[in-house]
């Protein structure tokens, strides 16, 4: 008599269970050394708050999705900042050329800013490299979307009712202020084109529709599913 093998559930090309981790050990070492170097530089230069900003939170998201080689923790990170993040880096090669687009990167061309700081935010050229990288190793995880949306909608709600709005000196202090932009587009003066109430809900709306939701489709279009537990 003979008996059949009972079979095993399909797995995702290249999930299949492996001994050994799927993220090499140097990259983590090497993120975490970053980490461990700009979060007490930036701490001391611009204070806690300045974590606040999506690109520092997922900043270290990516650093615990890395170690814990959490596909849904880098997914959301991606879903997060690979937008704007494309936008930093447009308007930086613009100032390098001499050329003025957004001003979200004037900043990084500010002579009374050390080197070494401002060489620290160049992370917002490599980073969103390295999460598509990451995202198609681990594959993405299609909860990245409400995830994350749900943690920027926390973090608008702390920036607009609790950290500091525009101000004109905003240029010369190292705090940062309208963080997020929840105040307008400006860090020296609040928007004037609605009702404050108006922008807010347009941010609460504009950035998971306009800005997360199409990298959302976009990754669940290219990339393969993450496998759950």
């Amino acid at each position: 008599m003979t008996t059949t093998a009972p079979a095993t559930p399909d797995l995702p090309q290249g999930e299949a269970a492996r001994p050994g981790s799927r993220l090499p050990l140097w990259l983590k070492l090497a993120y975490s050394t970053f980490l461990a170097v700009l979060v007490p530089v930036y701490w001391y230069n611009y204070g806690p708050t300045n974590f606040l900003y999506f690109c520092d939170i997922a900043l270290l998201v990516t650093l615990v999705g890395i170690w814990r080689e959490s596909a849904l923790l880098i997914s959301m990170a991606a879903v997060g900042i690979l937008l704007p993040q494309l936008v930093w880096v447009v308007d930086f090669l613009a100032g390098l050329a001499g050329i003025t687009l957004t001003g979200m990167t004037t900043y990084m061309f500010n002579a009374e800013r050390p080197l070494f700081l401002r060489g620290l935010s160049l992370f917002h050229g490599w980073l969103p490299l390295l999460l598509i990288g990451l995202v198609w190793r681990l594959g993405y995880d299609r909860r990245a979307f409400w995830s994350w949306t749900i943690l920027a909608w926390a973090l608008m709600v702390v920036c607009l009712t609790m950290m500091p709005g525009p101000r004109a000196d905003a240029g010369s202090i190292a705090t940062p202020v309208n963080i997020n932009y929840m105040h307008g587009l400006s860090d020296t003066q609040a928007q004037v084109w609605m009702p404050g109430w108006a922008w807010t809900a347009l941010m609460l709306a504009g950035m998971p529709l306009l800005i997360f939701l199409p990298t959302h489709l976009v990754l669940r279009r290219v990339c393969r599913p993450a496998a759950r537990a």
